[in-house]
C-alpha cells in the first residue's frame, strides 16, 4: 500500500554524484533484501520486563502482583530485569530475593547483581550475596567480578578494602593474574599512591606475572591525570630498560594518558608533532583522540579530525570501521554532508561492508539541511544495494519527514515499515496522522489510523 506523493525536483548535483560514486564503487550488486521477522514478540518481551520494573519500582508488596503474573522465571528473563535495575540496588535485590523461589540462579545473574551493589557502596549486601553464592549455591567468583570490586572499592578512596580484596582472592576461588594486578594499580593510582603502586609492579614482577598493555596504560594515566608528564616518560624508559617493552609503542600511551586526564591540547600537539615527523599512532589511540575530539569540541575540531585522518592514511595507517562510525557521524551532524560521503566511499572500497548505523547519520544530516530529495534518493539506493534499513532508521527518517512538514513521505515509509514487519511506534502513527490531518489530507489519515488499529490488534 504506497501512497501516492508529489514529484520530486531534480537533486543537486554535487550530492548526486558523491551519491552516484559511493554506489557504484561499491561490490556487485547483492539480492534484494527479504523482510525481517516480526518484531512484535521481542516487543511485547521488552514491555513485560518494562512491567515488571515499574511494579517492583511503585507497589510496597511487589512480591504478590508479581506471583499473580504466572511468569515462566528463567535465566534471561532475571537477568533482563537485573540490567534494567542497574541504578535500583534495593530494586534488584528485592526482585532476585523473589525469583530465587522459582528458579535457580546462575553466576550470571549473581555477578550482575553483585556489581550493582558494588556501583552503588551496597558492599554489606554484596558480601552476604558473595557468601550465599559460595556457599550455598557453591558458585565461585569470576575474575572480572572481582576486579570490578577492587576498582569499586578504589574509586570510593577504600584502599585498604582494595587491597583487602586482593589478599582474599584464594579464598574466593580466584587467581591473582594480571588483570586483578591491575585493578589494584587502579585503586592505588586513583588516591595517587604512586610509591605503593611501583611496590606492587616489583611484586607482579618477582610472582612471575607478565604486564601487559592495560599495566602501562593504568600507571601513565594516574602520572598524567596529576600533571607528571616527565614521570611517567621515566617509568616507561625504566621499564624498557628492565626488558618489559609495553606492546604499544610509549608514546601512545602518553597521548591515551593525556585524553584520559582531559589534557586535550597536549594530546593535539604531540599527535601534531608525530604526523610531521612521519610517524603514527596506533590505531587504537588515533580512534581515541579522534572519539574525544568529536565529542568535547564538534564542530569547532572536526576539521583538525578530517585533516588529521588524511594524514595517517597517506603515512599508511589502516583505519577500521570504529574510525568511520567516530567520523561519520561527527561530519553528518555538523553539516558537511559531501565528506559523509566521501568517508562512507572509502570505507566501502577498503573492503568493508556498510550498516545502517552510518547511513542513517548522513540521511538525518541531509534532512536537516533540508535536502530531502537527496535523502530519499540515497535511502533507496542503500535499499537496492542490499542493505535493509532497521527499525530504529525507519523512526529516525519518518521523524525527519515529520518536522520537515513530508508527511505524505513519511506516511508511505511508515507503511513500508509495516510490510516489512518492522512495528512503529506509536509516537510515528501519531506524528502521521496528525500532519495528514493538519495539510487536509484527512482520507489519508483515516487510513493511517486503520493501520495502526489492525497492527495492535494483530
Amino acid at each position: 500500500m504506497m501512497i501516492p506523493s508529489t514529484p520530486k525536483p531534480k537533486l543537486q548535483q554535487s550530492l548526486t554524484t558523491l551519491i552516484k560514486h559511493h554506489f557504484t564503487t561499491t561490490r556487485p550488486r547483492l539480492p534484494s533484501p527479504t523482510p525481517p521477522p516480526s518484531q512484535t514478540n521481542k516487543d511485547d518481551y521488552f514491555a513485560l520486563i518494562h512491567h515488571i520494573t515499574n511494579l517492583v519500582r511503585r507497589e510496597v508488596h511487589p512480591e504478590r502482583s508479581l506471583n499473580r503474573l504466572n511468569l515462566t522465571v528463567n535465566s534471561e528473563l532475571v537477568f533482563r530485569v537485573l540490567r534494567a535495575f542497574s541504578n535500583s540496588p534495593s530494586e534488584s535485590l528485592r526482585f532476585f530475593s523473589w525469583s530465587r523461589a522459582h528458579y535457580t540462579p546462575t553466576s550470571i545473574e549473581f555477578e550482575e547483581l553483585i556489581k550493582t551493589l558494588a556501583k552503588h557502596n551496597k558492599f554489606s549486601s554484596m558480601w552476604n550475596l558473595i557468601d550465599h553464592m559460595k556457599n550455598k549455591a557453591n558458585i565461585s567468583t569470576s575474575v572480572a567480578t572481582v576486579c570490578f570490586i577492587i576498582e569499586q572499592y578504589g574509586k570510593q578512596g577504600l584502599t585498604d578494602k582494595s587491597i583487602e580484596v586482593f589478599n582474599k582472592c584464594s579464598s574466593l576461588n580466584c587467581e591473582q593474574n594480571v588483570d586483578i594486578y591491575n585493578s589494584l594499580l587502579f585503586a592505588l593510582c586513583e588516591v595517587k599512591m604512586f610509591h605503593a603502586a611501583y611496590a606492587l609492579i616489583r611484586r607482579m614482577l618477582r610472582k612471575g606475572v607478565k604486564p601487559n598493555k592495560k599495566t602501562y596504560s593504568v600507571l601513565v594515566n594516574g602520572w598524567c591525570s596529576a600533571g607528571k608528564m616527565r614521570e611517567a616518560q621515566e617509568f616507561l624508559a625504566e621499564m624498557s630498560g628492565k626488558g618489559f617493552n609495553p606492546p604499544v609503542r610509549g608514546r601512545d600511551l602518553l597521548i591515551e594518558g593525556l585524553l584520559n586526564a582531559g589534557y586535550l591540547e597536549s594530546a593535539k600537539q604531540m599527535v601534531t608533532k608525530m604526523t610531521k615527523e612521519g610517524f603514527v599512532s596506533d590505531l587504537e589511540t588515533f580512534n581515541s583522540l579522534v572519539e574525544t575530539i568529536c565529542k568535547s569540541f564538534g564542530n569547532e575540531e572536526i576539521g583538525f579530525c578530517v585533516e588529521m585522518y588524511h594524514n595517517v592514511r597517506r603515512l599508511g595507517l589502516c583505519t577500521d570501521a570504529n574510525t568511520y562510525k567516530i567520523l561519520i557521524p561527527a561530519l553528518s551532524k555538523v553539516g558537511r554532508i559531501d565528506e559523509a560521503l566521501i568517508m562512507l566511499s572509502n570505507f566501502t572500497e577498503e573492503g568493508h561492508k556498510p550498516f545502517p548505523g552510518l547511513y542513517a547519520p548522513i540521511i538525518k544530516g541531509m534532512c536537516r539541511k533540508g535536502l530531502f530529495d537527496d535523502a530519499f534518493c540515497f535511502f533507496s539506493d542503500m535499499k537496492v544495494k542490499g542493505h535493509p534499513p532497521n527499525r530504529p532508521v525507519y523512526t529516525m527518517l519518518i521523524t525527519m519527514c515529520g518536522r520537515g512538514g513530508k508527511f505524505v513521505e513519511a506516511a508511505n515509509y511508515l507503511v513500508e515499515m509495516t510490510e516489512f514487519g518492522l512495528m512503529p511506534m506509536s509516537r510515528c502513527f501519531d506524528l502521521v496522522t496528525d500532519g495528514l490531518k493538519n495539510c487536509g489530507k484527512h482520507d489519508l489519515a483515516r487510513r493511517i489510523e486503520q493501520l495502526e488499529v489492525s497492527l495492535r490488534r494483530a
